[in-house]
């Protein structure tokens, strides 16, 4: 394998790079792509070299997408109401149905720009039934929490080398449709694949001391203290306690990723600097 035709010049070092390949091979990688990297084209093509990269390394990565930025969008256009509980949208019968559009959207573009570059992807969305969910509650509508993720449709396309790549949503017991946060999401997958990595690619540094000062890694009693004490708090917490939940369950790492950095996701998991926060056990 020529890594040189393969990594960007601007990318981790070449001449260390060979021992991660080797730590991840055999092993499952889930990316949950959000923020930035979703709506500013620099790092929106970046983020899709990097997961072709990684593919052409013959590394096993299920991504997962947001798209929180495009729903709104698509909702004001059709002026339907934006309401919020706790960082959950209100998700009603009008609501679901420009959710789903949107997020298809979405699934498609990264699709096709994963194609581009010899990377193939195949679109994973509710009706594939991957994950059947049990509702929130009755004020959130259809908002979802993941109760059984069915794996052996994402393991049959990692074995031919391909991406699946996952919209967030799920199908109630009443075969209706649910919108669910994509951390959770992506935190319900990786624990159900017993994944290496699970890299939730944000618009942040990481997690920050009270200095506000990027840790590069914590375990998982420290990040609890650190919400007790109101270190961490407001829309980082659901992220820490999906990330606790995860490293609690079978997960190696879930790494909090800064997305607007260079080739984030090849520094995060091809050099001892990262580009965020490791959370381990």
């Amino acid at each position: 394998m020529d890594l040189e035709k393969i990594l960007p010049a601007d990318g981790p070092n070449i001449k260390k790079i060979q021992k991660y390949i080797n730590k991840y091979k055999g092993e499952i990688i889930v990316i949950k792509c959000g923020g930035s990297v979703l709506t500013n084209q620099k790092l929106f093509e970046q983020f899709i070299e990097d997961v072709s990269i990684l593919n052409k390394l013959n590394l096993s990565i299920c991504l997962i997408h947001g798209g929180g930025v495009l729903i709104s969008k698509k909702l004001k256009e059709k002026n339907i109401q934006n309401k919020f509980i706790n960082g959950l949208r209100i998700t009603n019968e009008e609501t679901i149905k420009v959710v789903e559009e949107a997020l298809i959207e979405l699934n498609l573009e990264i699709i096709n720009n994963l194609k581009k570059r010899n990377c193939i992807a195949q679109s994973i969305a509710a009706k594939k039934k991957l994950i059947i969910v049990d509702p929130k509650n009755k004020e959130l509508g259809f908002v979802g929490n993941p109760k059984y993720v069915n794996k052996d449709v994402l393991i049959k396309i990692l074995e031919k080398n391909e991406v699946p790549v996952i919209i967030p949503m799920g199908i109630g017991k009443d075969e209706k449709t649910y919108n669910i946060n994509a951390d959770i999401a992506a935190g319900s997958i990786a624990k159900n694949l017993k994944s290496r990595r699970l890299l939730l690619m944000t618009d942040v540094d990481g997690v920050l001391d009270k200095d506000k000062l990027l840790i590069p890694e914590i375990n998982s009693e420290k990040a609890k203290k650190m919400i007790d004490q109101g270190t961490i708090n407001g829309g980082m917490i659901p992220k820490i306690n999906t990330c606790i939940d995860v490293v609690n369950n079978g997960v190696t790492g879930v790494v909090i990723v800064d997305g607007r950095k260079t080739h984030s996701i090849l520094f995060e998991l091809f050099s001892d600097e990262g580009s965020g926060t490791l959370i381990r056990k």
